[in-house]
């Protein structure tokens, strides 16, 4: 069999970078694609205000505490889309098996290419600098024989990196990485991975699958074979449309319930919206909510039935909504999806993220 050639394509902070190539004066300055209000959210973060600590999904308010000269700039949903169109084109200057993870990230499959090139990393050197020399960006490229590994090598050395991480490096490559860079392990698992003195590649690897397996559940499996350089995941060009959902960061933080049941109200009728618009049919609901302290839970319902209107989903959210205790803990954001469609031949090849908002 032959050995695949995968290819991880990450842009470097890409809203920012679009916003400091499409405006001179920012280049070089600590800007945040987001809102400066009380209640704002950074998007993303430029490099100079990374060094700050700045980071995406932090509070607006504690990233110009960090950074005093931070720059806000209202995102442009619209101009990325067409951006990442542009850098979609590169790549199928290449190969047809893109798989798309946001807008500003993709795996490629090159075994078989376009150019008949050999060597995946110098398709990965030509991709990054199209984009440098067309776009004015810059990217990051992981390359290896998974996808696991390609996405692990593409964050090695950013901004602006390269790394390919061979078969016969892998294993020792694994065994030094920190358990918190091991795709799917955030920082709830990370820390239970500490518990059990699980702290890197090699700690996890001398872990048995059954061992994993009880204490992850199926993700155990997972950790078993990324531990050991094992990714039989393919790169899908066709993405199913898995859940459709939206949420609302609220002006103050509630916790008077009846205030609650309003906003969960507002939230329901957007999804209700949105699913007709893009004609979806799934039977989980989830709900989500955000804390006062940025702490987050979800709280998820499967039915029997079809949930596409607001008789079906509002009742069901209200539901989910009692297994939360938010009278000691106010409310900063209230979201609802819903998920798991019926995978019928004609709604094949749609591609939506679970939560539509800014990421970076």
């Amino acid at each position: 069999m032959t050995e695949r050639k995968i290819i991880h394509i990450d842009m470097d902070a890409f809203y920012a970078s679009v916003e400091q190539r499409d405006h001179p004066e920012l280049r070089g300055k600590p800007i945040a694609v987001g809102h400066a209000e009380e209640r704002g959210v950074v998007a993303a973060a430029s490099y100079e205000a990374r060094r700050y600590g700045v980071r995406s999904a932090m509070s607006s308010q504690k990233a110009k505490r960090l950074c005093p000269s931070l720059i806000f700039v209202h995102g442009r949903m619209e101009v990325y889309k067409e951006v990442s169109r542009q850098i979609h084109d590169i790549f199928h200057e290449y190969t047809d098996l893109i798989e798309p993870i946001s807008l500003d990230e993709a795996f490629l499959d090159v075994t078989e290419n376009k150019p008949g090139i050999a060597l995946a990393v110098d398709i990965a050197k030509e991709i990054k600098q199209k984009i440098r020399e067309r776009l004015h960006l810059v990217a990051s490229a992981g390359v290896s024989y998974n996808k696991f590994l390609a996405k692990i090598a593409s964050d090695y050395r950013k901004p602006d990196g390269l790394c390919t991480i061979h078969p016969d490096q892998a294993l020792e490559f694994i065994a030094r990485l920190p358990i918190e860079s091991f795709w799917g392990v955030g920082p709830v698992t990370a820390k239970r991975m500490h518990a059990l003195g699980i702290h890197n590649g090699q700690q996890l690897r001398a872990c048995s699958q059954e061992y994993l397996t009880r204490e992850f559940g199926k993700a155990g499996i997972l950790y078993y074979q990324f531990a050991r350089g094992i990714d039989n995941r393919l790169v899908e060009a066709v993405r199913i449309r898995k859940s459709i959902g939206c949420e609302r960061t609220l002006e103050k933080d509630i916790s008077n319930r009846a205030s609650v049941i309003i906003e969960l109200y507002h939230v329901a009728v957007e999804l209700v919206h949105r699913l007709e618009n893009k004609d979806f049919r799934g039977n989980t609901l989830t709900l989500k909510i955000k804390f006062h302290d940025f702490r987050q839970i979800t709280r998820s319902l499967t039915q029997n039935r079809e949930l596409t209107t607001l008789d079906t989903i509002l009742p069901l959210a209200k539901q989910l909504l009692k297994e939360v205790d938010y009278a000691e803990h106010p409310i900063r954001l209230i979201g609802l999806s819903v998920s798991n469609p019926h995978e019928e031949e004609d709604r094949r090849g749609v591609w939506e993220q679970l939560w539509l908002e800014f990421k970076d």
